[in-house]
């Protein structure tokens, strides 16, 4: 099973959920209460991964991750044009005799290559990011990192949920998706079992947990269900909100000091009170119950 944590804002706890439910996951296969089933964790955030700083990996192996960028033979080229024309990201410019083209800019798709009436265009692979994988304990790790300027997350976001998926029957696995609703967040939800949604009671967490969810449910057809992180404070919007849509709200961690210092200390939240990995079971196990009722 894929669960990927998620939230349409950053800030709203969705690191601190994630890991402490891999976490608790993972204590939960190593005393085999899990029938077997191995814990794997992926950070998806690939612009800001941060998921090391509180599981601490043992990082093994360390790949580069590239996009197919176009390369102009000039003794072919006619300077038609036709290649800038579908270029959908202005990453290829055709200037009088002069084919110019932008690596900044390209998002790999190949179709200036397809088009080009000459057969000019060879495409080269051009770096965006590594992925890099390890262990901890038990659990298999992986994540990302873009390459500053580079404009494409989603291949990143795809290897590294490729080294997690493959060569496993059917393990459990918990991506921590970037924020937002955009196509990184996509990516990330792609092809996933449950979208656990992290958010805050306030008007801001309200507004963006609706766009989170209707990407979620309505491009993708997911199940929804909701972690009310800081609760306590802001208002009853989220709480109204959920009851309307019939989203459950799974988990609620109330606004406590003690939470914020482990934080600030990188330290995960069921290691630093350990009391709450209670709390984590019985979330995984709703969980399970809204995927297979």
């Amino acid at each position: 099973m894929i669960i990927v944590v998620a939230s349409g804002k950053g800030g709203t706890g969705k690191t601190t959920v994630a890991t402490s439910l891999a976490l608790t996951l993972m204590q939960l296969a190593r005393e085999g209460l899990l029938g077997g089933t191995k814990v794997k964790f992926g950070d998806c955030d690939v612009e800001e991964p941060n998921a090391a700083l509180f599981l601490k990996p043992r990082l093994s192996q360390r790949e580069e991750v590239s996009l197919p960028i176009p390369r102009v033979d000039p003794a072919l080229c006619t300077y038609c044009g036709r290649c800038a024309q579908v270029c959908q990201y202005h990453a290829i410019a055709v200037v009088a005799k002069k084919v110019l083209v932008f690596p900044e800019l390209c998002h790999g798709c190949g179709s200036c290559t397809l088009e080009c009436p000459e057969g000019a265009i060879q495409e080269v692979p051009h770096v965006i990011g590594i992925v890099e994988k390890g262990r901890v304990g038990s659990m298999a790790f992986a994540h990302g990192l873009l390459d500053i300027g580079a404009p494409a997350a989603p291949p990143i976001i795809r290897r590294v949920k490729s080294w997690l998926i493959a060569d496993e029957k059917d393990p459990v696995v918990i991506l921590d998706a970037p924020p937002g609703t955009s196509c990184p967040v996509v990516q990330s939800l792609r092809g996933a079992d449950y979208a656990l949604m992290v958010t805050e009671p306030t008007p801001f967490g309200l507004h963006d947990l609706a766009l989170a969810v209707e990407v979620a449910r309505g491009e993708l057809s997911l199940p929804v269900g909701v972690v009310i992180n800081r609760d306590g404070i802001g208002d009853q919007g989220v709480d109204d909100y959920c009851r309307a849509e019939r989203i459950p709200i799974l988990m609620r961690i109330p606004m406590d000091r003690r939470i914020a210092e482990a934080y600030s200390r990188g330290e995960p939240l069921v290691t630093a009170l350990p009391e709450y990995r209670g709390r984590f079971v019985a979330l995984y196990e709703a969980i399970c119950e809204e995927v297979s009722p």
